[in-house]
């Protein structure tokens, strides 16, 4: 939660008016960070995750199955995870497991050699109750633009895994990064030629990101009111915000704090509550910039 000297923010914008806000309905979805250890080296990564990177830890297995259960008593619908790269975490395998045993989880993987490597392991979580899908980032359709983000050879590394996993029966999604200006339908259409190759459906889900920064950073954007969220935006769109639906598990410190949602956890003061009946119970105030990218963009990890 904020600060004492950071209340008066919390709840108004710089100008005085009510800052706008969600207050949460239900828990259909619960994330995980797996920590922000990862094997690439991404200048754009809204995490800033790199090899060895610590400032969210990995979170244990023990850690993950308590809050799967308090999860699973709320009727949670789905698990997702990120990271960093989820398959660099020693325990994911067991947590992934555990988890399939009570609903469907979504991954976000880079599909480079830490999935790679551990494929052999995944295969046998074809046969639990419920689903394993996995969410491949192919950030650009031109490898070359690809590579320059995430090194050399790294965009045929991720097709390749791609077809693997939709080849052995799990679903697969790719995300991908967003230009200035973009006609999102015809921008996916430049992904066709590649699943083709990689004999992918070329209707599967692709998400799109806007250019959420860095960590810490603090890019100008307009505020967000109370009277933006009701004049700008109906009952519907005002429920498809992910703090409206989702909370994530987030270590620092070593203890896991619930989130308000994915793209917040730079910010403690979204650190709502450290189980999930508790941060339900609390109004997500629209004050992070990446608040903004929802509310304009619609911007969402989810694939609800």
């Amino acid at each position: 939660m904020p600060t004492l000297s950071e209340y008066e923010t919390w709840l108004t914008t710089e100008k005085g008016d009510p800052r706008g806000y969600i207050q949460p309905e239900k828990l259909d979805e619960l994330w995980f960070h797996t920590g922000t250890n990862c094997n690439l080296r991404c200048p754009f990564c809204l995490e800033g995750s790199k090899p060895g990177d610590n400032r969210i830890e990995e979170i244990s297995y023990a850690e993950a199955v308590r809050f799967i259960d308090e999860a699973r008593d709320m009727e949670v619908k789905k698990f997702s995870f990120t990271g960093g790269e989820p398959f660099i975490n020693r325990d994911f395998i067991r947590i992934l497991d555990y988890a399939l045993d009570y609903a469907d989880c979504l991954v976000l993987t880079n599909a480079t050699e830490p999935l790679m490597n551990r494929f052999a392991e995944i295969l046998p979580l074809r046969d639990k109750q419920h689903s394993l899908n996995l969410r491949v980032s192919l950030d650009h359709p031109d490898p070359h633009l690809h590579d320059k983000m995430r090194g050399k050879g790294n965009f045929a590394k991720a097709l390749r895994t791609l077809s693997r996993l939709h080849t052995a029966g799990f679903g697969v999604s790719i995300a991908r990064l967003m230009s200035a200006g973009e006609n999102s339908e015809e921008a996916d259409k430049y992904y066709t030629p590649w699943l083709d190759e990689a004999g992918v459906p070329s209707d599967i889900t692709i998400i799109k990101f806007p250019d959420f920064y860095r960590p810490g950073a603090m890019p100008e954007v307009p505020q967000i009111t109370e009277t933006c969220m009701t004049r700008f935006l109906n009952a519907r769109q005002r429920s498809e915000f992910m703090c409206n639906f989702s909370k994530m598990v987030v270590k620092k410190n070593g203890i896991p704090g619930v989130f308000a949602c994915t793209l917040v956890d730079d910010d403690d003061a979204y650190n709502l509550a450290p189980t999930l009946k508790e941060a339900m119970n609390v109004r997500v105030m629209l004050r992070h910039h990446r608040c903004y990218s929802c509310f304009a963009y619609g911007a969402s990890c989810s694939e609800k």
